[in-house]
């Protein structure tokens, strides 16, 4: 499926009367939404609004059977034999704290995160830094986008009982050699865990023969509807994982005095559950497989190179991560010589009607040791086409002549041309 064809299935991408149209390059935020995603959210609210689980008419045995089926589609697309592994959550923050709050993390353990986590795999682990005592070592990664393989052994040395890593990061758009990470963590008897956030959407987690013990992905960014998420771990482990939250539908039983928790993944899906967005989920899955992951990804390292061409010799523009576009096809980051990042978003919008995201990227940590007010991010994805990039490379050059160094004021950049 080519670009343009993908963009006619997107309806917050239609031409509106009197506007430009829109480069949406924003989708490591948030992925769009296409019609046949808004349908099957709408067919379960229409047709059969039930609750799964616990009524015993047509509509709740047919919302129970379209989960576990959903399930089921789940654990394909990742890899994962056993539906059981998947666990309905609402993204990949709830994910993270699920796994480090159950995991029985005591005093003195130590869990291994890199330098340019997400805020959602960094403060999780300081609070149980504070909490419980455990300890936080971070493991510092080169700005090329290189592995520290030396680093990273030298670090599981140290007592290392969880490996919490990004698979993609949503700072550079880099990737981390999962298996290589898996392999040498399962040797020093550590466990694993990776934010998959930005990986999911793009490539094959292919999650059992990796051997990992959790990852965790939301749906919003793979065309799938806000407030839905998916852990996926191994059976034994999600075994001896403390649920987060119980209550409704967690339990076999329970009596005044105890009860007994169901086994995963039901355990730690506790709650009337997101069941619009579980089958709104289902049908993003049916896309993305009728589009194919592997044309996704080459199509946008054909508009990374694109964009990276362009721009990597303005002496202005500083790309994040590694120099090849293709080790980052994603995401192309980039910082502008004297012109704050969040000017520089409002800029390409209202000029270009080019999206794109401005500030820290959930990543604060790195930018504060580096001392950067931030940076500016283009993503990409199935329904950018090369007029996309070109009007982003445009509205780049534009403000990099209307906009000296040194000009830049509280009250933003001289305004878009016309």
């Amino acid at each position: 499926m080519t670009a343009g064809a993908a963009r006619r299935d997107f309806p917050a991408l239609r031409r509106r009367p009197g506007e430009p149209p829109i480069a949406y390059l924003d989708s490591a935020c948030m992925s769009l939404v296409p019609r046949s995603v808004l349908a099957a959210m709408r067919a379960y609210y229409t047709e059969t609004p039930g609750c799964a689980g616990r009524s015993l008419h047509r509509w709740a045995e047919a919302v129970g059977r379209h989960v576990e089926e959903t399930r089921e589609e789940f654990a394909r697309f990742l890899g994962a034999r056993e539906p059981a592994s998947v666990v309905f959550l609402r993204n990949t923050t709830e994910a993270i704290n699920l796994v480090g709050q159950g995991i029985g993390l005591a005093r003195g353990d130590a869990v291994l995160i890199s330098d340019q986590e997400h805020n959602s795999n960094l403060v999780p682990w300081q609070r149980l830094a504070r909490e419980r005592g455990i300890r936080v070592d971070i493991l510092p990664l080169p700005e090329d986008g290189s592995f520290p393989s030396d680093a990273f052994e030298a670090a599981l040395g140290r007592g290392v009982k969880l490996v919490s890593l990004f698979h993609t990061s949503n700072l550079d758009g880099r990737t981390l050699p999962l298996r290589e990470i898996v392999e040498r963590a399962h040797d020093r008897g550590a466990r694993t865990l990776f934010d998959g956030a930005q990986s999911a959407p793009h490539r094959r987690v292919e999650f059992d023969r990796n051997g990992s013990d959790f990852y965790a992905i939301s749906a919003h960014k793979m065309l799938g509807p806000t407030g839905t998420g998916v852990l996926v771990g191994r059976p034994d482990r999600l075994r001896e994982l403390r649920p987060l939250l119980i209550g409704g539908e967690t339990v076999e039983w329970s009596t005044l005095e105890d009860h007994e928790l169901r086994a995963p993944p039901h355990r730690f899906e506790a709650g009337l559950q997101n069941y619009g967005g579980i089958l709104g989920a289902r049908a993003a899955l049916a896309y993305l497989e009728r589009t194919g992951l592997e044309e996704i990804e080459a199509a946008q390292r054909d508009l990374n190179a694109i964009a990276t061409r362009e721009l990597a010799e303005e002496p202005r523009v500083r790309i994040l991560g590694p120099p090849d576009p293709a080790a980052r096809p994603s995401i192309f980051g980039f910082s502008l010589a004297g012109i704050d990042p969040h000017d520089a978003a409002l800029f390409l919008d209202a000029g270009h009607g080019v999206l794109v995201r401005s500030g820290r990227h959930c990543v604060h940590s790195w930018y504060e040791r580096r001392n950067l007010a931030g940076s500016v991010r283009a993503s990409f994805y199935l329904y950018n086409h090369r007029a996309d990039v070109r009007a982003f490379v445009r509205g780049v050059r534009e403000m990099i002549e209307r906009i000296p160094v040194g000009r830049v004021t509280a009250a933003g950049p001289p305004p878009p041309g016309p």
